[in-house]
């Protein structure tokens, strides 16, 4: 409580400063000074860095054959209702049968990224064998411009290759689906659903802008505490955020916050709000 009157009291006092009649007589400093009052009104509310940006979800597959390609489809399906509750538009920017990747989410999913664990009883296998699926859920900040993290030319791959999808004349006569790799880190982006190779390739190097940027992020944290974190994090036992019980009892339970639910059904049908915002709290 204390923390947020200290926030109020240099809200009020930055608009204070505003009512003056030379407020802009530096227009630099006032410039700062507005920066610095939405900063504190975010604060304030709770926001975070991204939150009022839009985001970029990708979903691999991870371990488990069929049942982790099953389990990604369930997860975005998950997350598109998500989307829709809160009345965020989403467009897809590409995707093939093993990796469900770049859904647009317009909104705001902060702190989503790990691994979701599904146990159930598998109709795939034999009976009363328990199968476990995993895959990885990434979330990163939406650039609109690929200029907004400087790339040398020289880091960067290009392939091309014909896009997969419905679309325009050139879909699957020319190649219209551009692929960039950041050869540094191995980081990757697909994208094929732009009518041409110009525009799928300015919003694959808008996308691995802000992958790099959420990687420089995250590095510089782990500095800051005295952490290391992996550049890469593996779709298996132990790496999970979140367990998904279907069969024989049901259960969701988040390992950073220990929320639980006895409902998957809801869950999967989008019903967040409790785990993100208790993760939100931390």
């Amino acid at each position: 409580m204390a923390e947020k009157e200290a926030i109020q009291a240099k809200i009020d006092a930055i608009e204070a400063e505003m009512a003056s009649a030379d407020f802009w007589s530096d227009k630099n400093a006032a410039q700062a000074k507005i920066k610095e009052l939405q900063d504190l009104k975010n604060d304030l509310e709770g926001v975070g860095k991204y939150d009022k940006g839009d985001a970029i979800m990708n979903i691999f597959t991870g371990a488990g054959g069929d049942d982790a390609a099953d389990w990604s489809k369930m997860l975005l399906a998950m997350y598109e209702k998500y989307a829709a509750k809160k009345g965020w538009a989403i467009k897809t920017l590409g995707e093939n049968q093993l990796e469900i990747s770049g859904k647009n989410v317009y909104g705001t999913l902060k702190n989503e990224s790990g691994v979701h664990r599904l146990v159930r009883i598998s109709p795939f296998g034999a009976k009363g064998i328990r199968q476990t699926s995993f895959s990885m859920v990434e979330v990163v900040p939406k650039f609109d411009r690929p200029d907004e993290l400087a790339i040398p030319p020289d880091d960067i791959r290009v392939e091309l290759s014909r896009s997969s999808g419905p679309g325009g004349q050139n879909v699957n006569k020319r190649e219209t689906a551009v692929r960039v790799v950041h050869i540094p880190t191995n980081l990757a982006v697909h994208v094929e659903t732009e009518r041409s190779q110009a525009q799928n390739k300015e919003k694959a190097l808008a996308m691995l802008s802000a992958k790099l940027y959420k990687l420089q992020d995250d590095e510089r944290k782990a500095k800051e505490s005295g952490m290391y974190v992996s550049k890469t994090t593996q779709n298996e036992w132990g790496s999970q955020i979140r367990s998904y019980v279907l069969h024989p009892y049901k259960m969701v339970k988040d390992h950073r916050t220990d929320v639980e639910s006895s409902q998957p059904d809801k869950v999967l049908n989008g019903d967040l709000d409790e785990f993100i915002e208790a993760e939100r709290a931390l």
